[in-house]
């Protein structure tokens, strides 16, 4: 069960996820998200917004302009992997403090 102070210290590394995501809004971004079943996806995009549960990619398809979203939680579970593509540097995105 947790307790108060994990609550906040869990709500505090999700908003530390946030903002480490934030800088790089309109930056061409690769995810790798573990979707159970032995499924793995790995997409490129866009990263277009961030929300206060939620970031949303802009994938790069051909046929039609698709969004996905997932949630910081994912990162923080490592469900979801988040590579920036900035230049020459590839950054990426983790749960500071965890693994």
């Amino acid at each position: 069960m947790l307790k108060e102070g994990d609550r906040l210290s869990a709500r505090k590394v999700l908003n530390d996820i946030k903002r480490d995501l934030e800088p790089f809004i309109g930056d061409k971004i690769s995810l790798r998200a573990n979707r159970g079943r032995k499924k793995i996806v790995e997409k490129t995009g866009v990263l277009e917004s961030t929300y206060p549960n939620i970031f949303v990619i802009r994938l790069d398809e051909k046929q039609n302009e698709r969004r996905i979203s997932f949630s910081y939680a994912d990162i923080l579970t490592d469900a979801v992997q988040v590579t920036i593509f900035r230049g020459e540097e590839n950054i990426q995105i983790r749960a500071n403090g965890c693994g």
